[in-house]
């Protein structure tokens, strides 16, 4: 129901392992978690297991986990499957922060259930978890104005003016984070769709 309070127990952020691939636009929810991470003063592990790094803190006496899937963004749903069956995480707790083609640089959204979109990361979330029901924050980085571009587009580093602005939405989302955790996911989800990139 609208208003009830969410109260995530996971949240995951999707990209590519490796130092070529860290600064590509594809790694924009590596980048929130990385930043999420050091503000909650929690180190994350390789878990062989899940193929990916993890950490935990504890936020009003419950759990919440922290989960980069290090097997790739189309082998996302390994680790987050795997991760949320070993702690018996509700995939409707569990928030998912990726790259988001339909959206410009400078905008970000909140969204509950649906598609893939046509992100590879969610597409295998979805098979490998068996569920829609998760949450998405959805970074914006643009489109490239032409499909057969977009891999291309995701695998490369954004211009100046774009980072820029993916930054801001991102450093957004690091300050509206207590709010979306604490589950006043309203109110969070408001200031957040709200913003107004200053354009350079």
């Amino acid at each position: 129901m609208p208003g009830e309070p969410v109260h995530f127990e996971m949240i995951v952020g999707l990209g590519n392992p490796g130092s070529e691939h860290e600064s590509q636009r594809h790694n924009a929810g590596f980048w929130y978690v990385d930043e999420l991470v050091r503000e909650f003063g929690v180190v994350l592990s390789a878990d062989k297991k899940s193929h990916s790094m993890v950490g935990k803190t504890m936020i009003n006496g419950r759990p919440l986990h922290f989960v980069k899937p290090y097997n790739y963004m189309n082998n996302s749903g390994q680790g987050t499957a795997a991760v949320a069956r070993f702690y018996k995480i509700d995939m409707k707790k569990v928030l998912v922060v990726h790259d988001e083609l339909d959206l410009p640089p400078g905008q970000i959204r909140v969204k509950q259930a649906g598609g893939h979109g046509g992100h590879n990361g969610l597409r295998d979330i979805i098979a490998k978890t068996g569920s829609r029901d998760f949450w998405r924050l959805r970074i914006g980085i643009g489109h490239p104005g032409n499909k057969n571009a977009v891999s291309g587009y995701v695998l490369k580093r954004a211009s100046a003016d774009h980072q820029r602005l993916i930054d801001e939405t991102i450093d957004l989302a690091l300050r509206e984070s207590r709010t979306l955790i604490d589950g006043d996911i309203n109110v969070a989800t408001k200031n957040l769709h709200s913003h107004k990139p200053d354009q350079a």
